[in-house]
């Protein structure tokens, strides 16, 4: 995992605040997309906008990574009904490699699994879509950080893996 956690000091967010002070004063869900073009990151954004009030009221805050400029993806988050949520633009994907995020191998990416998945995506109204901002090989993960420290993870093992985020954030609950 991450050896040197200094690297949450670098990780600014669109908004100036560094992801170690927001450590420090709630639980961070930090959430490292592939792409915006992404099917299964599109339904992600979905879900945790879905998610969104409820972790606020558990204190949780949610950042996203990822790979675009902030000002595109502004207007994902704004069609996902994320307007305002923090984020990380990392095009050269130092931020996931910090945190061994791997490059995803031919199974991982396209595998049988994830053409299921995504047939499953787009008959419940998630188009697909050919934009593909950044790395189409990087593959995701979840955090969660609380004081500088990682306290849960969730690793994908294909891209197509749909996290229990409950589950992730459970860690966070007294």
């Amino acid at each position: 995992m991450i050896q040197n956690m200094t690297i949450l000091n670098e990780m600014v967010t669109d908004k100036g605040s560094d992801l170690y002070a927001l450590s420090n004063k709630s639980p961070v869900l930090l959430v490292f997309l592939r792409h915006f073009g992404c099917i299964f990151c599109r339904e992600a954004l979905k879900d945790l906008s879905l998610k969104r009030s409820e972790l606020v009221q558990k204190g949780v805050h949610i950042v996203f990574v990822h790979m675009a400029d902030n000002e595109t993806a502004d207007k994902y988050f704004k069609k996902y009904n994320l307007s305002g949520v923090d984020h990380i633009s990392d095009p050269e994907c130092k931020f996931y490699a910090a945190f061994s995020l791997a490059k995803g191998s031919f199974s991982q990416l396209f595998g049988l699994k994830n053409w299921i998945r995504a047939a499953e995506i787009t008959t419940l109204g998630t188009p697909i879509s050919i934009t593909q901002i950044g790395d189409g090989f990087q593959m995701p993960g979840i955090f969660v950080l609380k004081s500088g420290r990682i306290l849960e993870s969730y690793i994908h093992k294909s891209a197509s893996d749909r996290p229990d985020y409950d589950s992730i954030i459970a860690c966070c609950e007294v």
